[in-house]
């Protein structure tokens, strides 16, 4: 049994494994999900990332996490933490992706605070960021609930193509 990192009240966050690949694929190769990424990963584009979560745990000591809804044990997004670079920084990074059919239920925000609390109260970072496509506005919702605020702007390369970026931050208080 893979015991979680964290629970909120309705989630339990915990470290991926390589049999949650499925719900990954789920989430990660969806289009209409991954439109703020420049569209859906393929097959072996989860399969790399869902290693590299998995190395992070061991490097880092933390990664995005496997979230599990409590009520039904299934794997419903991935929430976690990760240092990411900007044009001038690497910063630690809250990052989140749901499975459409749990979008606008107030899981993102949920997971993505209790994440936030991690990295200030276990972890003792005094910062964290996200790090938001400036067109997915669902995704500022979520920064700003978490009690987030823009912080600065810059230009992400992928998939071969320049992506502007909203910088957000939470600081410890």
């Amino acid at each position: 049994m893979n015991m979680g990192i964290f629970e909120t009240n309705r989630l339990m966050l915990r470290e991926m494994t390589p049999d949650d690949l499925p719900a990954m694929r789920e989430i990660v190769c969806d289009e209409r999900t991954m439109y703020a990424w420049n569209g859906a990963w393929s097959e072996e584009e989860a399969r790399k990332g869902l290693q590299k979560q998995i190395r992070s745990y061991r490097e880092a000591g933390f990664g995005r996490w496997a979230v599990v809804l409590k009520e039904t044990g299934k794997v419903i997004g991935i929430c976690g933490l990760m240092w990411c670079d900007t044009d001038t920084d690497s910063v630690l990074e809250i990052g989140y992706l749901f499975r459409r059919t749990f979008w606008h239920k107030g899981y993102a925000a949920e997971a993505a605070a209790a994440c936030k609390r991690y990295a200030f109260d276990i972890l003792g970072f005094d910062e964290v960021f996200s790090l938001i496509r400036d067109n997915n506005y669902a995704a500022m919702n979520v920064a700003i609930r978490t009690g987030m605020l823009v912080r600065g702007r810059y230009i992400k390369q992928a998939k071969g193509e320049e992506i502007p970026h909203y910088i957000f931050s939470a600081r410890r208080e």
